[in-house]
């Protein structure tokens, strides 16, 4: 089999575990185990907890200790093990305290599956920027299955979909030790004070662009999780008004056409990359999560459904022109010594200070705009289209303040330069 083959089927197992429950776990909490908006979006929370620094150590470890591929591997039973624990808890508390487990698990992999892509993308002579966003993409299509897969066996509700993600991470775990070796490309170094910390990629803050760059990274983050923690049990406060709305009857499926639009617009990044540069490629995301959320706000799944599928469209450029194209950026600019590193601080700054901050604030402001009977705690009315406008509020600030402060002058000679 191919090395391209082979990295196809691993980003595509890579995203399918993900997939099984990241969209649909919070209308299971919220519909079937009652917990409250606060309670679900910190539970959605521990990815962004878990990446404030599990990717960056496990960046290092497979820096400069342990192959990229074994980390992978061992990453993905152990969090294999801790869904199939999840599935049998009933309250807030526990689910929190399990899925951080989870979180600390899984979250690094999303790094170091790339890193694995790359190095043998590289050793096998190809260009990454080329060559990973078509493999990539794949990874996509496996999160789309699995959605597909829960909703239709209408488990969008159920603890069985961590069931189908746990054996997937089984799967994932077993096949990654069959990869390629990946060795630390930094064994052994001495190297300066960070180094000896493990803190290489932290280097990359000594230039003003690359710091400006993660702190939006970060901002951006935030945004990231908010319609994956709340848009099934949006779709579900349809089911009075619109009872046999496809939308409402299958959240998923619908909610799917997002990522069938990230596999779309994977494709154009080397082109819009080369063309544009990472600063309008960002940028045009921060317009793109405008959109995402303002349709989101004026759409329903009745005569508004046209809405929520262009929402649902601009998802791909939201999330593709961020976190991939950012992905390629920080690889760019990182020294080869350090790449899995950089690419662990990346996700630290996005779904680790980002998206904690995200679940955080986005969990709340769902709270706000709930009323709730004083004496039975049960939910009156929810707000969503107030909430939906909030967060719109919030990605349009970043793009009006993001040109002004990212100073970054344009090469397209040096995206070619990625092949190290």
């Amino acid at each position: 089999m191919n090395i391209k083959l082979r990295l196809t089927v691993m980003n595509f197992l890579q995203f399918f575990v993900w997939g099984s429950w990241l969209i649909s776990l919070g209308g299971y909490m919220f519909v079937n185990l009652k917990f409250k908006g606060s309670e679900v979006g910190d539970i959605y929370g521990t990815m962004g907890l878990a990446s404030l620094f599990m990717p960056a150590l496990l960046g290092i470890v497979a820096d400069r200790w342990i192959n990229a591929e074994r980390v992978l591997g061992i990453s993905h039973i152990i969090g294999a093990a801790l869904l199939l624990y999840a599935s049998t808890v009933k309250d807030a508390g526990t689910m929190y305290k399990v899925m951080l487990l989870n979180s600390m698990a899984y979250m690094p992999t999303i790094a170091l599956n790339n890193t694995v892509s790359y190095i043998n993308l590289e050793q096998k002579g190809f260009n990454i920027v080329k060559d990973f966003p078509p493999i990539r993409v794949w990874g996509t299509v496996g999160f789309i299955v699995a959605m597909w897969m829960v909703d239709l066996s209408g488990w969008a509700f159920s603890p069985l979909q961590l069931y189908i993600s746990a054996a997937a991470g089984i799967v994932l775990g077993l096949y990654a030790f069959t990869m390629p070796a990946c060795p630390p490309l930094n064994k052994g170094s001495k190297g300066s004070f960070l180094s000896a910390l493990g803190l290489d990629a932290f280097v990359l803050f000594k230039k003003s662009k690359m710091a400006i760059f993660f702190f939006f990274a970060m901002l951006l983050g935030a945004a990231l999780q908010i319609t994956n923690t709340f848009g099934s049990s949006f779709l579900d406060s349809f089911k009075d008004t619109y009872p046999d709305a496809f939308g409402v009857k299958h959240p998923n499926i619908l909610i799917s056409i997002s990522q069938i639009s990230e596999t779309l617009f994977i494709l154009t990044i080397p082109f819009f990359l080369k063309k544009f540069g990472i600063k309008k490629v960002m940028l045009i995301s921060m317009f793109a999560w405008v959109l995402r959320f303002g349709l989101f706000g004026v759409g329903n799944p009745g005569s508004g459904l046209f809405l929520l599928i262009l929402s649902m469209i601009v998802y791909g450029m939201a999330f593709d022109f961020f976190n991939i194209s950012g992905s390629l950026f920080v690889e760019k600019e990182a020294d080869v010594n350090i790449r899995a590193s950089a690419q662990g601080l990346f996700m630290l700054m996005t779904n680790g200070v980002g998206a904690y901050l995200g679940g955080f604030f986005s969990g709340r402001v769902v709270d706000y705009f709930t009323k709730v009977d004083a004496a039975t705690g049960n939910v009156i009315s929810r707000d969503w289209q107030s909430i939906w406008f909030t967060f719109a509020g919030y990605a349009l600030v970043l793009a009006v303040i993001f040109p002004l402060v990212f100073k970054y002058k344009h090469d397209p000679a040096a995206l070619e330069e990625i092949k190290h």
